[in-house]
């Protein structure tokens, strides 16, 4: 396939990515020989030695998502019906029990064993604050925090802090928590000074932590306002450095961390982060390689967009890290295949081009993730046909399709073709957004009581016994997935 003269000078300007890196410290733990900085266009230790960051996301833990962990809509649409259905002390039981056994000695360890040195651990702000108490830090929040940095530490695995949901939502969708089609962080300063004081809070907490490789500002952002990002990117900046001047700072282009036109200057102590998702490698992708709409994929493809989303960075020449990138699996033999060949050529531009990166994701129900839950546990005896039901009505805009609903959108997206043939709304249009609003929102939230009646009648031992379903031990390998994540096959 033949490609535009920007790949080419592109490619020219990442020569100088072609260096030596490390995998992970290998000082005591806790030394601060191991806080990271940046130098140039490399992560390094304080000792000089070239740091390579690669590993997983904790998506699922502190902060939750639909397909994760197997429910409808956003996670705290999910967590009122389920306080709801239980009532205060048997949700408190499941949750804090959930959360405890998510990530253990056995889930560092086996991290640890594939030879990759980083966890990302996405969080939510209202895991650390109540709505009606804001600017109220829940200490406990705090320590389901510094249990997971912990045992990464003593696994020599450094850990990002990733604030994955900001009040009011830094994007149009669920993965900010968002019940809504409204980024609200954008349009209310309220939402705005809450977000700068909890990274306050985090940065006093954690800016003596050496396996703390830093600080994920805002993940994937989306600013309709085409305004207010980058202002709002320095704002953080400037109150965390105040406090902490020793993290590195990851910051994510706009558009869901693809765009960085609105970046005018580069920053001290900062490795800026695409999000680099195959677009062949989404659950309705075509034959890789092959055709997904109307464009042809293959290795070249995802190298030139790859190095596209990242032109901004080999300007500059400042270190990247990809902080999220992956397919999805399908249970298809055959496409199954495909997706795999999409990992590693993923893969091995990354290599060729000495960047740091994190696949999304570590666990989840057997979308995408390294680890799945077995058939057997409590949590999938009461949720399986849920989930079939869920995945039936389309109702998870991450790994399903509208194949069985096609009746309801048909006729909706060819009245808005003739009605409002220039409706073009943010982010993606009128289709998606068609889809956000009936699968994603009004399908989704009226399934949560049916999800939480599953947990209605549920005694205080059967619901740890199905919180405890997400313990290590609980999960199967996808065993080809570690394969190519350790390089055993390329």
């Amino acid at each position: 396939m033949k490609h535009t003269k920007i790949f080419l000078l592109l490619a020219l300007q990442v020569v100088f990515l072609f260096s030596s890196c490390s995998k992970a410290g290998k000082n005591e733990i806790g030394s601060a020989e191991n806080m990271l900085k940046v130098s140039g266009d490399q992560i390094v230790n304080q000792k000089g030695d070239t740091i390579c960051l690669r590993g997983f996301g904790l998506g699922g833990m502190l902060h939750m998502e639909n397909f994760i962990d197997g429910y409808p809509a956003n996670e705290q649409t999910m967590r009122d019906g389920l306080l709801q259905a239980m009532g205060e002390k048997k949700y408190n039981l499941y949750f804090d029990t959930f959360i405890k056994s998510y990530f253990t000695e056995p889930d560092a360890q086996y991290i640890h064993s594939l030879g990759l040195n980083l966890v990302r651990i996405p969080i939510n702000y209202r895991l650390f604050e109540d709505d009606m108490n804001p600017g109220v830090y829940k200490e406990t929040a705090f320590a389901y925090l510094d249990k997971v940095i912990e045992l990464c530490a003593k696994n020599q695995i450094y850990t990002i802090i990733d604030f994955h949901a900001l009040p009011g939502a830094q994007n149009q969708h669920w993965h900010s928590d968002n019940p809504t089609h409204v980024a609200s962080l954008w349009l209310y300063k309220d939402f705005q000074d809450r977000a700068v004081h909890l990274w306050e809070a985090i940065a006093k907490r954690y800016k003596n932590q050496s396996w703390v490789a830093g600080y994920d500002l805002i993940n994937e952002p989306a600013d309709h306002t085409g305004k207010m990002l980058l202002p709002y990117y320095k704002r953080l900046k400037d109150a965390i450095r105040k406090i902490d001047n020793n993290h590195i700072l990851f910051i994510e282009g706009d558009k869901y961390a693809a765009d960085f036109s609105p970046f005018t200057e580069v920053w001290d102590n900062v490795v800026y982060t695409n999000h680099d998702y195959a677009v062949p490698g989404f659950i309705n992708g075509g034959d890789y390689p092959g055709y997904t709409g109307k464009r042809y994929y293959d290795k070249d493809t995802l190298e030139y967009d790859y190095l596209k989303k990242s032109e901004f960075m080999y300007k500059h020449k400042v270190p990247i890290w990809v902080g999220e990138f992956g397919p999805v699996y399908t249970g298809d033999p055959k496409k199954d295949e495909m997706r795999y060949q999409i990992l590693k050529d993923q893969l091995a531009y990354y290599d060729k081009y000495k960047v740091s990166w994190c696949i999304w994701l570590y666990k989840d129900m057997g979308l995408q993730a390294i680890m799945h839950q077995k058939e057997n546990t409590p949590y999938m005896k009461l949720v399986s046909k849920f989930l079939a039901r869920k995945d039936s009505l389309g109702a998870d805009a991450w790994g399903s399709s509208d194949k069985n609903i096609r009746q309801v959108l048909l006729p909706l997206e060819q009245m808005f073709d003739k009605e409002f043939p220039s409706y073009n709304p943010y982010p993606k249009g009128s289709r998606s957004q068609i889809n956000l609003m009936v699968r994603h929102i009004l399908i989704s939230e009226a399934l949560v009581p049916e999800y939480s009646n599953l947990f209605k009648n549920l005694s205080e031992e059967q619901i740890k016994a199905v919180a405890e379903s997400f313990r290590f031990e609980n999960y199967v390998k996808r065993d080809r997935l570690e394969k190519i994540l350790t390089r055993k096959e390329k």
